[in-house]
């Protein structure tokens, strides 16, 4: 798991892998909440560059991650989606609150 989350000052990166589904979405969200509780960690950035399929379970996880941000002041971003996972983003409404980043 230490390779899918790394940390680099106050920001905590999750590399998202090609598939999320059930099981990464637990395993990832486990990690990530004792990093939450025991680190100071600002900025959450979930990076989707490797991803090609998310089911309803990546949707939780960004919400939970989104709430739990919220609630200690920091802030969680998403990047380098592809045009598939943007889709599913845009459609689950999740840009309305947590900014997707646009590549150049």
């Amino acid at each position: 798991m230490e390779k899918l989350v790394q940390r680099k000052g106050e920001s905590l990166k999750v590399i998202v892998p090609a598939e999320v589904d059930h099981c990464f979405a637990d395993e990832v969200r486990e990690e990530v909440d004792r990093r939450l509780q025991t680190e100071d960690i600002r900025v959450l950035e979930f990076d989707f560059k490797d991803t090609e399929f998310m089911d309803s379970s990546g949707i939780g996880l960004l919400m939970g991650r989104y709430k739990l941000m919220r609630a200690i002041g920091g802030e969680v971003r998403i990047t380098h989606t592809g045009e598939r996972i943007r889709k599913i983003l845009m459609l689950s409404g999740i840009h309305k609150i947590i900014p997707i980043e646009k590549e150049f």
